[in-house]
């Protein structure tokens, strides 16, 4: 076994096929018959279903497929209709936000408002997902960290979508629906505001974000290093001496000088996983709501040096003798 088991091998271990738990009263079934696929099993469990849908998991999918339908339909009506240029041109398609001249009422269709009833529809699919996701860790005795890890990034693409706008007083200031018109609107965004990297907040989410990918591919790479003598096997391991565990333990303290837990490992992860959207969110809420110009703010404040004048200071037109008011 400990010569088998190496960085390109797993060991797939089939049971019986098994239904769960039974659910409490006032539950729906279960849906679908369970079943063994080995390919599945390489890469995770190889048991499918069956699945909890509810009520909740209904309205969500339901909501959900509206608004990716509207969008996509949005998008092939962009085109023409044709469904090979669609293809083609599909990571440059986008469904519009309103113009900023409409401010927070209703546009039509055709010049916003399928944009608002998409951003609807999907926002109302992501809230009923997570009270599923709530529901079902609460039915099953579990803690509810996988529902609150889920709504910091709700509260990033409310911040986006919904929040922002509305403080700013306008649609038009929402990301737009698409793949590469989303990330023009980030690269305008932060032109617009004198570069979004000296917002400190960013800088903290960027952090979070690198520290995730850090904290995951070492603990990762841990439980596979000691995957042979059954580290993935860890609650049992936890009390025992010359375990996986412990082996795992003293690499890094010999290497590190300082090592997690079982326990802390995870909790390590799921804060820098948290912290990069809840603070991203802030960063983006208190762009032009609160710091017209992030450049100018971190140069009041210290973070980066003045550049010396290249040209004659510019002249704002509208302060000159003459203009019209």
């Amino acid at each position: 076994m400990a010569d088998y088991q190496n960085l390109f091998t797993t060991v797939q271990v089939t049971g019986p096929i098994h239904h769960g738990v039974p659910l409490p009263p006032g539950n729906e079934e279960r849906l679908g018959e369970p079943m063994i696929v080995h390919l599945l099993g390489r890469i995770g469990n190889a048991q499918i279903g069956p699945v909890y849908l509810g009520g909740l998991g209904l309205i969500s999918l339901i909501l959900g497929t509206l608004a990716f339908n509207i969008i996509g339909l949005n998008m092939l009506a962009s085109v023409n209709w044709d469904p090979i240029q669609f293809v083609r041109q599909l990571f440059w398609l986008a469904l519009e936000p309103p113009a900023p001249g409409n401010g927070l009422g209703l546009a039509p269709l055709n010049q916003g408002g399928w944009w608002q009833i998409a951003g609807l529809f999907l926002t109302a699919s992501m809230l009923f997902w997570w009270a599923r996701v709530y529901r079902r860790a609460r039915q099953l005795g579990m803690g509810t960290h996988v529902a609150w890890a889920f709504a910091a990034a709700i509260w990033l693409f409310l911040v986006l979508g919904l929040i922002r706008p509305v403080l700013m007083g306008t649609w038009g200031e929402s990301v737009p629906f698409g793949i590469f018109p989303h990330l023009d609107w980030t690269a305008a965004f932060s032109l617009r505001y004198g570069n979004l990297f000296y917002n400190p907040f960013h800088a903290l989410s960027i952090a979070f974000l690198y520290g995730s990918a850090l904290l995951f591919a070492m603990h990762g790479a841990t439980i596979l290093a000691v995957g042979r003598y059954g580290g993935e096997r860890e609650i049992e391991q936890i009390v025992d001496r010359g375990t996986a565990s412990e082996r795992a333990a003293l690499f890094w303290r010999w290497t590190m000088g300082f090592n997690a837990t079982m326990e802390s490992i995870h909790r390590w992860a799921w804060w820098f996983a948290v912290l990069c959207p809840l603070v991203g969110g802030i960063g983006i809420l208190l762009t032009g709501t609160v710091v017209d110009n992030w450049y100018l703010w971190a140069v009041k404040h210290g973070v980066a040096p003045p550049y010396p004048p290249a040209f004659d200071p510019v002249i704002d037109p509208a302060t000159l003798q003459g203009a019209k008011p």
